[in-house]
């Protein structure tokens, strides 16, 4: 997912491989907003979709994730709905749809794309590419193809991810 729409190339693009239903990858969020502050327009964050068969709602998640991008508030509903990944567990799919309703997108159309599946082969198309450059949990970064994970903890991520950037920039320069 990417709402960047600008028409020049961004010289270093970061992709973080996150679940909506993940406590780790809210933890995360945090670390997301401060690079995304610190960057600005030199890094295009992509929010890649990785849902983890042992969240439920996940798949969900992703799907309306994407109809999030198309109303044009992608990132604004991810993070709402990252903030509430417990909610997410016990409310399902009526979460997700209340999240659209409460940040003025068309909630039904949030329904009828979690029942049509218009959504679903970005979804199955970031899980697959993330199997294949090695993903198996989330959050995982990949900038300059470097493919950044912390295992059981995301501590030093931040500090990683900055320096593969800025050796990226220095060298775009």
């Amino acid at each position: 997912m990417s709402d960047t729409s600008s028409a020049t190339p961004v010289p270093v693009v970061l992709d973080v491989w996150c679940e909506l239903q993940c406590p780790d990858c809210r933890t995360a969020l945090d670390d997301v907003r401060a690079l995304r502050a610190r960057y600005g327009d030199r890094m295009e964050v992509r929010l890649r979709h990785f849902p983890l068969e042992k969240h439920k709602h996940a798949f969900a998640a992703a799907q309306a994730a994407e109809e999030a991008v198309e109303q044009g508030k992608g990132w604004e509903y991810a993070e709402a709905v990252l903030g509430r990944v417990a909610e997410l567990d016990r409310r399902g799919e009526a979460l997700l749809v209340d999240v659209a309703r409460e940040l003025g997108l068309d909630a039904e159309e949030f329904d009828t794309a979690l029942v049509d599946g218009r959504h679903i082969l970005v979804v199955d198309a970031d899980q697959a590419e993330g199997k294949a450059i090695g993903v198996t949990g989330t959050p995982t970064y990949v900038i300059g193809g470097e493919r950044l994970d912390g295992g059981t903890s995301q501590d030093g991520l931040r500090a990683r991810v900055e320096a593969v950037a800025d050796r990226l920039l220095d060298d775009a320069v």
